[in-house]
């Protein structure tokens, strides 16, 4: 008889309306009827629940550099519209009974907690660890996710001291290519990178170049260069300001034997370029006529 009270549980039917938030632990029971109840409580846990948006608050680590409040204002049109299709993943709070912390799905959070819609989730029982790990491989799946934005979660991962295994875990990238992130959040200003934001046409050997280049510069300067209408620009900005500053050209002032100015002529790129103008116009067009008969008398003279 408990064996069919066990299956009658499982096989029942959610109840219309809010089902409830969370549900008790069962107890630690052996054998078949033991291995039936660990089924059903799995089965449990994956169950979406409908949690009230005032009673989410964030947790894990902050993903995006740029805020959006028109993907907000568009996704609270989509989800008056279809409704919540993707649930969001949530923990029980460690600090407060009764409230929970958001794994991943924050945007979606935001825009039904404004719409005053309660929010589809899967709540699981995660660490700190199991945490970030679950937020960081959801970021590795999103491909709205900058590269700068993956590199600056890895360096909170490593200042919240996790292990550089627990980082890999988490974005789903080898020693390497973690190792390369860290170096280019570690060379360049904090202040830096919120100034330009997530940069997505920046791709890693564009960021890479910059974090070399910035090197030594007044943080200060490099953050007032940040300007731009999008994060894209104002990364262009910045890597701007820090190209080398091009030379003069080699340029030398054309005189005619009473002192007049006739013009200059400018070294440039291996080449040599004469400007006459003013008094030194018709002196140019006699130039001109007479440029193979100086040519001649220069090889001439140089045999």
């Amino acid at each position: 008889m408990a064996r069919k009270n066990l299956l009658k549980d499982l096989m029942a039917q959610a109840p219309t309306g809010q089902e409830p938030i969370a549900a008790a632990s069962p107890r630690s029971q052996r054998g078949a009827i033991g291995a039936v109840s660990q089924s059903i409580a799995d089965l449990k846990s994956r169950a979406l629940v409908e949690v009230p948006a005032e009673m989410i608050d964030m947790a894990g680590l902050s993903d995006r550099l740029d805020t959006d409040p028109e993907g907000i204002e568009a996704l609270k049109v989509s989800l008056s519209e279809y409704g919540q299709q993707v649930p969001v993943l949530l923990r029980h709070s460690a600090t407060q009974e009764g409230r929970f912390d958001i794994v991943f799905g924050r945007r979606r959070v935001q825009a039904l907690k404004e719409l005053g819609l309660p929010v589809k989730a899967m709540i699981r029982t995660l660490n700190d660890r199991d945490l970030v790990i679950a937020q960081g491989q959801e970021n590795t799946a999103r491909k709205d996710l900058s590269f700068i934005e993956k590199a600056n979660f890895a360096a909170q991962m490593q200042q919240g001291g996790f292990d550089r295994k627990v980082i890999c875990d988490a974005l789903t990238v080898d020693k390497t290519l973690i190792s390369r992130m860290l170096s280019i959040v570690d060379a360049l200003p904090e202040g830096l990178i919120r100034a330009i934001g997530a940069a997505p046409n920046a791709g890693r050997d564009r960021w890479l170049a910059l974090a070399e280049k910035a090197r030594g510069h007044s943080p200060e300067a490099l953050i007032a260069a940040a300007k731009g209408p999008d994060s894209d620009a104002r990364f262009l900005a910045v890597l701007a300001q820090l190209a080398p500053p091009k030379q003069a050209p080699n340029t030398r002032a054309l005189q005619s034997a009473d002192g007049s100015a006739l013009g200059h002529a400018a070294k440039l790129k291996g080449k040599i370029v004469i400007e006459l103008s003013g008094q030194g116009q018709e002196f140019a067009d006699w130039l001109v006529d007479h440029i193979e008969d100086l040519h001649r008398d220069w090889s001439n003279k140089n045999q």
